[in-house]
């Protein structure tokens, strides 16, 4: 969820907020003895209209007459119950202060379901505490997990999802969501929904942008993710994404209604992101008003707006109207509203006593054993990248901890407040006599070329206006200095050495009266650009520049003639000089040199250069925290790098391992990981590309632009299930057998380790693009010195199935598969091949109605939507083509299409250039859902056809007949 300014907030008396003591408790619907639907059936038939639309918002107003409570959607609980919005405020988030886990590519790169499950049910466990607490303020529908494939690692969202594999992903969502919703096998512990449906994966004009999905893609790759929950019934519905597939806002995407639901026998209860209906007509003007706009999200199958904070007023006023103009009947509400109850009544929320899980108290929160299963998965998270040697640390007597993270631990967007810190240099210092510490920057001053002035911070506290000038005309100051932390991707923060508060845009002006990077707009965020010259220009990086009320896309740092300081158009940037005034990486490396060890903590802020709103454009490490890890390694060989990030950073050290932002007990995971108490066990949930010259960010189909894993052919830096350990392991006999693959692997080394054993398959040939390799199974595993464990995966034929685009079914080809198990995707250690039987995929027909995107192959298109409520068509001009191999045809064809001027396309054989066989003229239509009969006469004959675009046109389908 995005938090968005609120139009208006509905206060209700507070005598509305809970069921009164003197409700009717004879109700049908408060009889638990009694099958849900029967329950359900029965309320829903005692709610007026006005009742009935009120619950399809997200805050739900109490119903006193019927002894019903006020029920807000959506509290936010990722890795551990991180925030909502209060009833009587919608305006600023309300934190908790509980448990907070590893990121949740973190939780991932623990390969470890079970672990994560355990940790889904502590963070269940905490809501239920919340909510006792607060009922109004912490809802017991939770906004997680989010499964949105990591198919690209700049997507500023890729600390909440778990994975650019579907399989991984799908298990640790169905684990983490069976563990929000309890084990009891009606009543749920929360309500987990699943985040964001469908294809994702970036912040750049995510509203506005549609990821072009093949069929192949769609049912294969971007689908199977969110499958894997629902059809364990782990979740209880999805949450609709801000972006749009193949022309159509996913806010009224029909699968959420047909396919989704398809996917369990059981009630799901989908809702809308932050703002999303509303979107459709004020950004994506996909709708011209508001009440066919919700009718349509209505019809597609979501059943709670989240809009307008806790004022229901606009919701009623449009549904109202959308029922007034027929746009949608009394039953459509009533449907969605029946699936609202189903869910509340499966939370107890209409149970005489609250069903089973109401006595949870606040006492779970932050709990002893929850702060130790935190412990035990941010070890079991951190994942050992390489090793020269210096790991594990044993017993030195001297370390020298140093960077920017060494004694800081930082929540993210979607976190609660850490309740208490154990930094990495906390954690080192407990088992270390001798430590010393230092965050490794660098203290600069900035001084105005023309003026000879430096850049001052001209307050001392968090509450003082603190605009800048620089006023210091001979030496800097201590107000007049500045400490610089290059985060990744060039954005840095500047801290000011006199009042220890980070430079901040505050719209047109200049402040220093931020502690920390946080909020919405992260306004602290700075890049120094060094020009020919030497000087440098400060580009301002603040997150508010994408919006188009900042009206100042291009902001740097500029002087005016009376030496105040604001934000101006790059051609009016002052220049500065960068003084260093003294060099805390070389101070790290002093300290490094004398110690036996030396631990540099590197990485990412989770507010700065990347994050929900704001892709990343590189994936480098800061250049001021690459100097330091040189500079220390330099000093003392006996040098470990610890990299705590959101995301995949290029960045490589001798001795390296990373971490995400795990919570609380971060400190002592590393610790127990540096010092060998945990040997390391965790895998790479994604690729870490080994550079930056990566594909369109906004190109989601996977097989042209080979991105994961899945498709990728070069060396990356770190492969998708990498991860050493302090021991070895050895495989040995591989066998398939029936549908089973068991391989025995042996700990051949001198300690007890954790292995994580992947089974991956490639099929060598097939009518279709086949993935270089595919995951199809895992086992982490915990073996002792010497001693061997037979691990077996469940591998059927029906698993190694592909989509068949040219009959639109799954399908098993005859075909041999590689059968490949190893500790990575990149380090197979045995190897076997299997023979399936199955199907010789046939000679397309193209004398059948063939849809256009069931193409083979294509450039130059677009995928849009056939209509506003469904279908798929494919949009191209003049030069794009459409490819249908292996295909025979007739000699007169026909095409459905629509143009709003007119266009042709031709029909040509082999390629586009090919023989032409026929040219289609294509009349104005009237509009691009408007539809009419095309046809040509062409040559019958066998091959490779292409349609080839030469004007502005829709094709729907089309069909040859033969004479």
């Amino acid at each position: 969820m995005r938090k968005v300014p609120l139009l208006a907030t509905l206060t209700l008396a507070a005598s509305l907020l809970a069921a009164p003591a003197q409700a009717d408790p004879s109700h049908p619907f408060q009889n638990p003895a009694l099958p849900l639907d029967q329950r359900v059936s029965d309320l829903l038939g005692r709610l007026t209209l006005d009742e009935k639309l009120s619950l399809l918002h997200q805050s739900q107003p109490a119903i006193p007459r019927l002894g019903i409570g006020y029920h807000k959607n959506g509290t936010e609980a990722l890795h551990g119950v991180a925030w909502s919005n209060h009833l009587d405020d919608n305006w600023n988030q309300k934190f908790a202060s509980g448990t907070v886990f590893p990121q949740a590519v973190g939780l991932a790169s623990t390969w470890d379901p079970e672990l994560v499950k355990r940790v889904g049910s502590a963070v269940g466990d905490e809501a239920r505490g919340y909510n006792a607490t607060d009922p109004v303020l912490w809802g017991l529908q939770v906004w997680a997990p989010v499964v949105d494939l990591l198919r690209d690692p700049r997507a500023g969202r890729n600390e909440e999802g778990y994975s650019e594999d579907p399989l991984l992903t799908g298990a640790m969502s169905t684990a983490y969501g069976r563990g929000l919703q309890g084990d009891d096998p009606f009543y749920l512990k929360t309500a987990p929904v699943l985040k964001h449906y469908l294809a994702y994966n970036n912040e750049t004009d995510r509203s506005l942008t549609s990821s072009n999905l093949t069929p192949k893609l769609r049912h294969e790759y971007y689908e199977p993710a969110f499958k894997a929950a629902i059809s364990a019934d782990a979740a209880t519905g999805v949450m609709a994404s801000y972006n749009l597939v193949n022309g159509r806002p996913n806010h009224v995407n029909p699968d959420l209604d047909t396919v989704v639901r398809s996917w369990t026998g059981k009630t799901l209860y989908n809702v809308s992101d932050a703002w999303g209906p509303h979107a459709l007509t004020d950004l994506e003007h996909y709708y011209e008003g508001k009440p066919e706009a919700f009718a349509a999200v209505l019809k597609a199958g979501l059943d709670s707006f989240t809009i307008d904070g806790s004022d229901i007023g606009p919701l009623v006023t449009n549904l109202k109207a959308a029922l007034d103009q027929g746009r949608i009947t009394e039953a459509d509400v009533d449907k969605a509203v029946g699936r609202v109850l189903s869910i509340r009544t499966r939370l107890g929320h209409f149970d005489p006593d609250g069903g089973p899980y109401k006595k949870i108290g606040a006492d779970v929160i932050n709990s002893a054993a929850n702060q130790k299963l935190n412990r035990e998965t941010a070890a079991k998270a951190a994942v050992l990248l390489k090793n020269s040697g210096v790991l594990p640390l044993g017993r030195p007597k001297s370390a020298a901890v140093v960077g920017p993270l060494a004694g800081k631990l930082y929540r993210d967007w979607y976190s609660g407040q850490l309740p208490y810190q154990v930094t990495p240099l906390d954690g080192i210092k407990e088992r270390v006599p001798g430590v010393t510490t230092g965050e490794g920057l660098e203290r600069i001053a900035l001084k105005h070329v023309d003026s000879g002035k430096y850049l001052t911070a001209t307050g001392t506290g968090p509450d003082d206006n603190a605009a800048l000038t620089d006023t210091a005309p001979t030496a800097p100051t201590v107000a007049s200095q500045w400490d610089l932390t290059d985060w990744t991707g060039g954005v840095s923060t500047l801290r000011n050495a006199g009042n220890g508060r980070l430079l901040g845009g505050d719209w047109r002006s200049l402040d220093t009266d931020d502690a920390e990077p946080d909020g919405w707009y992260v306004s602290q965020q700075f890049a120094l650009e060094k020009q020919p010259g030497g000087a440098y220009l400060i580009r301002y990086a603040g997150y508010e520049t994408v919006e188009s009320w900042f009206a100042l896309p291009d902001a740097y740092v500029g002087v005016t003639p009376e030496g105040t300081l604001g934000l101006v158009p790059k051609a009016q940037a002052a220049a500065f000089t960068k003084e260093v005034v003294s060099d805390g990486i070389a101070e790290a490396a002093a300290q490094a040199k004398k110690a036996q060890v030396a631990v540099v903590v590197v990485g990412s802020h989770p507010f700065v250069a990347g994050r929900e709103f704001h892709d990343r454009d590189t994936l480098k490490l800061g250049e001021g925290q690459r100097r330091l890890i040189e500079a220390v390694r330099r000093a003392n060989p006996r040098t470990v790098v610890v990299l705590e990030t959101s995301y995949p950073v290029i960045v490589d050290a001798p001795t390296l391992l990373w971490t995400t932002h795990a919570g609380a007990e971060t400190g002592h995971a590393i610790a127990d990981v540096l010092f060998g108490d945990v040997n390391p066990g965790g895998r790479l949930p994604q690729t870490w590309p080994a550079g930056d010259d990566l594909p369109d960010l906004l190109d989601y189909d996977l097989v042209k632009t080979g991105m994961t894993y899945l498709y990728n052919r070069d060396k990356p830096l770190y492969a998708f299930g990498h991860g050493l350990s302090y021991t070895t392991f050895g495989y040995q006999g591989l066998r398939v057998q029936g549908e089973q693959v068991s391989v025995k692997v042996t700990n051949t080394g001198k300690v007890t380790g954790d292995e994580v054993v992947q089974l991956y398959t490639h099929q060598r040939g097939s009518r279709f693009a086949q993935p270089v390799k595919q995951l199809r199974g895992f086992q982490r595993v915990t073996l002792r010195p010497g001693e061997s464990r037979t691990v077996s995966f469940p591998l059927t034929k029906a698993d190694l199935a592909v989509w068949d685009h040219t009959r639109n079914k799954w399908t098993v080809e005859k075909a041999t598969h590689d059968v490949l198990v190893g500790s990575a995707s990149d380090r197979i250690r045995q190897s076997t091949t299997l023979r399936v039987s199955g199907e010789t995929i046939p000679v397309r027909d193209l004398t059948k109605p063939t849809r256009a995107m069931d193409f083979d192959d294509y450039a130059g298109v677009a995928f849009a939507d056939a209509s506003k409520v469904s279908g798929e068509v494919v949009e191209g001009s003049a030069g794009g083509w459409l490819a249908f191999t292996r295909a025979s045809w007739g000699s007169r064809f026909t095409a459905s299409v629509a143009s709003t001027g007119g266009g042709s396309f031709e029909v040509r054989r082999g390629s586009p250039t090919g023989a032409l066989l026929a040219t289609v003229q294509v009349p104005a239509t009237g509009g691009i859902y408007q539809y009419a009969d095309v046809t040509a006469t062409a040559k019958a004959g066998s091959g490779d056809l292409y349609v080839v675009f030469k004007g502005d046109l829709r094709i729907k389908d089309f069909a040859f007949t033969r004479s």
